[in-house]
């Protein structure tokens, strides 16, 4: 029996932040997969390595985690005043299932690196020297997020002295900010989906937890180290070698989004597993972080650990970390009390891999929070360019 031959298409393959991601042109893509569609989900699924019983992407771009399972495509914005459309695929690991659901924070700072090397933006707005301001329509979740790209000769500066926790080597900064993040449209109850800051959520097995929902940067379900047993200086190994504790876990998430509306029945929560966001928090702690640093309870303001796609993320997701730097400029919310409570327009938070600060500008309008933008600093550079190849009956 004849097989196809491969089809080979140009990708690149970038860090942006600590995720990594196979990165594709629009206009590069097969016919069939310049279209949303199950084509395009094949064609991705393959790309990375997915469904993989055996949870390795041996035969695939992915990594096997949620960090590393991801692809992007680029476009000329098809929005006034952009310059680029973003959108994100998260691809599972083990399920032949590609999540569009929301968007990846760390890979939309290689974004805006990406669209300059893509030829994406005007040349005209490219300074020879100096920062490049990118704007990107963020398409799953029809935002716009400003990248800060360094420029030298015209090209993107990639190395620098800028240190990441969770990222080995320093590399040079970019600056994010995610405007108007929440899901509001003007109406502050869409930030809280419920209209509470806290809320008790009924959760099978576990019963009442207090929980702050929130929607900005993405939809994420906050809720209390220490009222499911935890410290808030967890490292991955804890809980991602504890099955019954990732059950708990996604019954948690499965509450949350029930309560914000995000999914109807329980079952639905298997065909949206890149969103809600599933964190909790406590005050601040010395701890030891994965690296094997220790990061000092004076030099944060607060703990937060997060799981993505049903396993504790080693560091911190950009879309989340929105989340936690908005919940703390809120007065009331859980994260904002687990960071001391009262007024604040930035925090530093430790997670896993070390510490991250980020920034919100919140403020109270006719009674209802809403927050115009929230800001943090990455780095992204490209790790191989040229093709990735498929068998040619993927797509």
């Amino acid at each position: 029996m004849a097989h196809p031959a491969q089809i080979r298409i140009p990708a690149t393959y970038m860090r942006g932040g600590t995720s990594k991601g196979v990165f594709f042109r629009l206009q590069d893509l097969p016919a069939s997969c310049q279209q949303p569609g199950a084509a395009r989900d094949r064609l991705f699924l393959r790309v990375i390595g997915s469904p993989d019983p055996y949870a390795a992407h041996i035969d695939g771009m992915g990594g096997a985690t949620s960090s590393t399972s991801k692809c992007v495509i680029l476009s000329k914005s098809s929005v006034p005043d952009h310059d680029v459309d973003y959108l994100y695929g998260q691809v599972a690991i083990d399920k032949p299932f590609v999540d569009w659901s929301g968007n990846c924070g760390n890979l939309s700072t290689a974004a805006g690196a990406f669209a300059l090397h893509a030829g994406l933006v005007d040349p005209a707005r490219i300074p020879d020297n100096g920062v490049c301001v990118v704007r990107i329509w963020q398409a799953n979740i029809r935002k716009t997020i400003i990248a800060h790209v360094p420029v030298s000769q015209g090209q993107v500066q990639e190395s620098g002295d800028f240190e990441l926790d969770g990222v080995t080597f320093p590399a040079a900064e970019i600056v994010l900010d995610f405007l108007d993040p929440s899901d509001d449209e003007g109406d502050g109850a869409a930030m809280f989906p419920t209209g509470n800051l806290v809320d008790e959520l009924d959760v099978p097995g576990l019963g009442k937890l207090q929980a702050t929902l929130i929607t900005a940067g993405i939809p994420t379900v906050f809720v209390n180290a220490a009222d499911i047993g935890y410290t808030g200086t967890e490292l991955r190994e804890q809980i991602n070698t504890d099955p019954a504790a990732l059950q708990r876990f996604e019954a948690i998430r499965v509450a949350g989004a029930l309560r914000m509306g995000l999914i109807k029945t329980p079952e639905e929560a298997a065909t949206r597993q890149h969103t809600p966001k599933i964190a909790f928090v406590a005050p601040p702690a010395s701890y030891g972080a994965s690296s094997g640093k220790t990061i000092a309870a004076a030099d944060i303001d607060l703990l937060v650990r997060a799981l993505s796609m049903g396993k504790l993320h080693h560091a911190m997701m950009g879309t989340c970390a929105v989340a936690i730097g908005t919940a703390a400029a809120i007065p009331g919310t859980l994260v904002n009390l687990a960071a001391g409570g009262g007024a604040r327009d930035a925090v530093r938070f430790g997670h896993p891999s070390g510490t991250l600060r980020v920034g919100a500008a919140a403020r109270l309008v006719d009674g209802s929070w809403t927050v115009s933008k929230a800001s943090m600093s990455r780095s992204a550079r490209i790790l191989m360019e040229g093709w990735v190849r498929v068998p040619g009956d993927t797509c």
